[in-house]
């Protein structure tokens, strides 16, 4: 059964993605925390940013996804940036853990206008296991077996004023299978398009709009899908609240969502937390009581910024 329902969730596309060597992508993002998705954001910001991420995905079942990150950024000089990202995630009997390392640099294309062009890249480590102390049932598989990857991502992202929007290629180097000795697609190549606008009514007014589109597709297979997110944010001078709501769905299935769930955060003296759910819309909903996700981080030495392109 418990294999069952887990082909079931990885057939509909829930993204579990734990065997492609990869940080799964949820709504991580969403957590004022951008910079899981794109190295275009590391640096843009006048403080040190650290957050932490817990992400457990169907609740209910056994042995289900479950992932942990550590992310931090700082801008470097006046027009750059650095970051790190460190996660570790168990789905089943297969674990991985890994790391990332970025750098951005940050153009001003017009600065009366906040007009600017940021350039990513990241590197990255993963290494992915299976973990023997869980029965696998499959005789072809009798001790723990490890392969370590390195890759690559690249990104960069365009700042209209209130508009933003990142590109960004993920994984552009093939996997090792070798260790294996099974035949799988080894291309880990996805690419994925975020951006929305930020709006207020007046420069006086204290409530923030922010719709937002996070478009992703796989080379592999050629699967995509897009999550289609609206938040609000009630700000307090340099403290602010806000809610959201996140909508994911196949892009050939608009009507048939994967999943769709609330977001509440609050940002205030430099501590911040965020809790997401996400309740499941397809064939697992009978056996899971959803997906739920906490963010929890710090901003730290802030500073002044000569240079109004790493300024958020």
């Amino acid at each position: 059964m418990k294999k069952y329902l887990f082909v079931i969730a990885i057939t509909v596309g829930l993204s579990v993605k734990a065997q492609e060597l990869t940080l799964p992508t949820f709504t991580q993002y969403l957590a004022d925390n951008e910079f899981v998705i794109s190295p275009t954001y590391a640096g843009i910001g006048d403080y040190v940013k650290v957050r932490g991420n817990a992400l457990t995905q169907w609740v209910g079942i056994k042995d289900a996804p479950d992932t942990q990150t550590l992310v931090g950024d700082v801008r470097l000089g006046q027009r750059s940036g650095i970051g790190a990202l460190f996660y570790n995630d168990k789905n089943g009997y297969t674990r991985q853990m890994g790391a990332r390392l970025s750098f951005a640099h940050h153009l001003t294309l017009n600065n009366e206008s906040d007009r600017f062009l940021s350039f990513g890249l990241s590197y990255s480590v993963n290494q992915f296991r299976i973990d023997m102390d869980y029965q696998t049932n499959d005789p072809g598989v009798t001790d723990d077996r490890s392969t370590t990857n390195h890759n690559f991502d690249v990104g960069v992202m365009l700042r209209l004023g209130k508009f933003f929007g990142s590109l960004n290629a993920s994984n552009i180097l093939n996997k090792d299978l070798n260790v294996y000795a099974i035949s799988e697609p080894n291309e880990l190549r996805n690419y994925y398009l975020y951006g929305g606008f930020r709006h207020k009514a007046d420069i006086t007014s204290k409530f923030e709009w922010e719709p937002s589109v996070f478009f992703q597709v796989f080379e592999s297979d050629g699967r995509s899908s897009t999550d289609l997110n609206l938040k609000v944010r009630l700000w307090d001078f340099e403290d602010y609240y806000w809610a959201g709501i996140s909508y994911r769905f196949l892009n050939d299935q608009f009507f048939n969502p994967l999943n769709i769930g609330p977001m509440v955060g609050v940002s205030k003296g430099g501590f911040y937390f965020a809790y997401s759910y996400q309740a499941i819309l397809n064939e697992v909903e009978a056996y899971s009581h959803g997906t739920h996700m906490i963010t929890v981080g710090v901003n730290i030495f802030q500073g002044i910024s000569n240079c109004r392109c790493t300024m958020r």
